[in-house]
């Protein structure tokens, strides 16, 4: 098995590369189009076939040319809001590559169709944790059914769970579901209503434009 972090240091945004040595499938988890001759070039490096792009959630309303860009990878994109005539997926499907199963978890609220993916023994959950910490987006679009997937959801997992981040700013990418249960600022030690109240007082920001 092949497993890969690419970091964006600007943006803090991560994308991950994961392959099955035996089969040379490969998955994408969260890339940039911006990043196509890189990621062409990782897979080409090691001989592997791409079979999925995962996306866990989308600011293509920021970046229109975004599902064009990832289309020239030539595998389906997968994500939860499909508004892009892309790969729709839902709550329990199963993906597979080689001879390795991602399992797709529903956990709306960064956006209103985020996904998270589940592999082995860690969960792909994109800006569900980093809650003020997306580039493109100040604060959750949907802070009720965030509060539900973190909790309801990720919260739920065996303690030992990796959790890989889609972004991170000052702080850890990859993380344990035993940790943040335990110290995210933002969940740990808080009722539902004090969330609330915290994400409501998040500033506003304006995108910056380097970002788009």
């Amino acid at each position: 098995m092949y497993f890969r972090i690419l970091h964006d240091e600007n943006s803090g945004e991560l994308t991950y590369l994961l392959a099955d040595t035996d089969t040379r499938e490969a998955v994408l988890v969260d890339p940039r189009g911006r990043d196509l001759p890189l990621l062409q070039a990782l897979l080409a490096e090691r001989e592997l076939h791409l079979r999925w792009v995962l996306r866990t959630h989308q600011h293509d309303q920021l970046m229109p040319a975004e599902p064009a860009l990832l289309a020239r990878l030539g595998v389906p994109v997968i994500q939860g809001d499909s508004t892009q005539r892309l790969g729709a997926a839902a709550e329990g499907d199963v993906l597979a590559f080689g001879d390795e199963l991602v399992r797709v978890l529903a956990t709306p609220g960064h956006t209103a169709g985020c996904l998270s993916f589940a592999w082995r023994d860690r969960l792909f959950c994109g800006g569900l944790l980093g809650v003020n910490a997306c580039p493109h987006q100040s604060r959750p679009a949907a802070p009720e059914a965030l509060w539900d997937s973190v909790t309801q959801r990720v919260f739920k997992l065996p303690d030992e769970t990796l959790l890989f981040a889609g972004h991170e700013r000052r702080a850890r990418a990859v993380s344990t579901v035993l940790e943040q249960r335990r110290w995210h600022p933002f969940f740990a030690g808080l009722s539902r209503d004090e969330f609330l109240a915290q994400v409501a007082a998040l500033p506003r920001p304006p995108v910056l434009a380097h970002m788009l």
